[in-house]
């Protein structure tokens, strides 16, 4: 044994790689780590390769490699690129279960919901990518059943399917959450029958003349779709000009006066033809797809209707 370095003892072993008597006793007793020799006393010894392979099984145990594998390595069955491949896999599935959670618990929070509410939320969110399929088919299947305008309706639907991503942030978890919850309300899936698709522009304006109609509806919709643009809020100060624009317009064309009657009949009119639940489930479905909010592409009634309703009563405070 001359120049050859002495056999090590377990708290010789424990000294240098810091793990424990206990757990080398154990490795030792298993077979992972078997003494490279005895002493008289029984005593277990064990050499260089021996360190070696005690560092090699902290290293696998600390990734979270269970013992069989471990051993699987350590004989030679797997090497440790195919471990590291496994479990690199598994902990992705994992880091991805662990953000799931993190969000529901963001959006029980956020929402300060009872225990009825978050349990269903839990399962909600929970669903397999499959299920949540299965819940917007059946919802798209329910309204093709129904009559001739809802499966206009349904086929509208089967264009943008929502998604959610296999790695959800916290406001496409809060929006699918709450699409499921619509989907699963009879009176929503009524609602979507009825209003899923844009009206057309004489329905907007019942009893006004197709020519005028053909006038006045685009140039409001664009007067809209610039003003969201630019960022207007119709609460706000800046959205008179809008509305004033958009009612001298009206007031010319149909031969009325521009005054509180005229605003309130047109305010009346934008509202009854837009559903806002309907509304907000295209905003949902955008924000699951992470698709881009085009200003032209939402509709210009609810923008109008409240701006139109700010301005009656800025008016009449102002008497």
């Amino acid at each position: 044994m001359n120049g050859a370095t002495p056999p090590h003892s377990i708290g010789e072993l424990s000294a240098r790689t810091g793990v424990s008597v206990r757990t080398i006793r154990f490795y030792s007793d298993t077979g992972l780590l078997p003494p490279t020799d005895r002493t008289p006393a029984g005593y277990r010894r064990y050499g260089e390769a021996a360190l070696d392979r005690l560092h090699l099984i902290g290293v696998l145990r600390e990734l979270d490699v269970d013992l069989t594998t471990v051993r699987r390595v350590l004989d030679g069955d797997l090497s440790v690129a195919e471990v590291a491949a496994a479990h690199a896999d598994a902990t992705a599935l994992q880091i991805r279960a662990l953000r799931l959670r993190h969000s529901v618990l963001r959006l029980v929070a956020r929402r300060d919901a009872s225990p009825e509410e978050t349990v269903l939320m839990h399962r909600i969110a929970r669903l397999t990518s499959d299920e949540r399929r299965r819940v917007i088919a059946d919802f798209i299947a329910a309204l093709e059943a129904g009559t001739p305008h809802a499966r206009d309706a349904a086929a509208a639907l089967r264009t943008p399917l929502p998604e959610l991503p296999d790695e959800p942030s916290d406001a496409q978890l809060a929006a699918w959450v709450e699409l499921a919850e619509l989907v699963a309300d009879d009176d929503f899936r009524g609602r979507m029958a009825r209003a899923a698709l844009p009206p057309a522009d004489e329905d907007v304006l019942p009893g006004v003349a197709p020519e005028a109609v053909a006038e006045l509806i685009p140039f409001v919709r664009q007067t809209v779709a610039g003003a969201r643009a630019a960022g207007i809020d119709p609460e706000g100060d800046e959205a008179a000009p809008v509305v004033d624009a958009v009612t001298a317009r009206f007031a010319a064309v149909l031969g009325r006066p521009d005054g509180p009657e005229l605003r309130e009949w047109l305010a009346g009119r934008f509202e009854a033809g837009h559903d806002p639940l309907v509304e907000r489930y295209w905003r949902l479905v955008w924000t699951l797809n992470d698709w881009q909010v085009v200003p032209g592409h939402l509709p210009f009634q609810p923008w109008m209707a409240q701006a139109l309703r700010r301005s009656g009563r800025v008016s009449s405070s102002r008497r």
